[in-house]
């Protein structure tokens, strides 16, 4: 390969990396910022803010990948051994998976409220109960990536040369197929998860925090970034940007007096394009 190629070749197989570094360096640049111009509480409600939302974000790739991983074991065990449990199952994720997943969150939003109105949850609780929300509402994506896997490697020599072997099923799924000759792919689709757990669960917050009632309101909710843009300084902040279009003078503004909303705004949007380019050049990357 010319010298040339294989320079560009190397360069582009590292653009996933770049954009990460991108992602990081552009959320220091806006704390950083933030930490010079910004009061002291708007500052840490944003750093809480997305501090939460990581987390669940976070938690919620992990929980998908653990329902994936057993949901592709139930479907190829059932397969073998209950044809009955193997439609009983189709059945069952055909009809979780007609559920549009915006209203697979609201509904868990409604159980959490309704769960907090007698009795207060500790704040790990109800991180952990919405990062189990979104994550049963994807991981049937994922889950039909690991069958895919697994019936690629069934149609070949090397899946029946293991069984004749004497290996048991459940160790050439879990070990020889999904981590040993998988674990890329996975990864590639748990990049792309978490951006979109990212952008459902701020999509969702907002749309609830929007429209929670005065008596909702005291519910003991985590702040996260869809809630604190849905507050009411930072929608002001954000109707600040349209005034800027008939009166550019108030740019400059921006970016000191209405800092709160612009920069939840900022962050939301930014990492979602960071993320989007992270699993876009990964999966180039896979490809080559």
């Amino acid at each position: 390969m010319p010298k040339s190629i294989s320079g560009w070749s190397e360069k582009f197989k590292k653009k996933d990396v770049e954009w990460l570094a991108v992602w990081l360096g552009g959320l220091l640049f806006i704390w950083l910022w933030l930490f010079f111009f910004l009061n002291s509480p708007a500052r840490i409600k944003i750093e809480t803010a997305f501090f939460n939302t990581f987390v669940i974000a976070f938690l919620s790739t992990i929980m998908t990948l653990i329902l994936a991983w057993l949901h592709a074991l139930v479907v190829y065990f059932s397969k073998r051994e209950s044809p009955l449990l193997e439609q009983l199952s189709d059945i069952v994720i055909s009809i979780w998976r007609a559920l549009p997943q915006i209203l697979g969150l609201l509904f868990g939003y409604i159980l959490l409220v309704y769960l907090q109105q007698d009795h207060q949850m500790s704040r790990p609780l109800v991180l952990f109960f919405l990062a189990l929300t979104v994550a049963l509402v994807i991981f049937p994506e994922l889950g039909d990536l690991l069958l895919e896997r697994i019936s690629y490697f069934q149609k070949s020599d090397f899946f029946d040369a293991m069984r004749v072997s004497g290996v048991r099923d459940g160790h050439i799924i879990n070990y020889d197929i999904l981590y040993k000759n998988s674990r890329v792919h996975i990864l590639n689709k748990l990049i792309a998860i978490f951006g979109m757990t990212f952008f459902l669960l701020i999509s969702v917050d907002f749309i609830v925090s929007v429209g929670l009632s005065r008596s909702v309101n005291l519910v003991n909710m985590p702040k996260t970034l869809g809630n604190v843009l849905a507050h009411i300084d930072s929608k002001q902040d954000i109707l600040a940007i349209g005034r800027v279009v008939t009166r550019p003078d108030l740019l400059f503004d921006l970016f000191f007096t209405h800092l709160q909303g612009v920069s939840v705004a900022a962050i939301i949007v930014f990492s979602l394009f960071s993320l989007y380019k992270i699993s876009l050049h990964f999966s180039r990357r896979l490809e080559m």
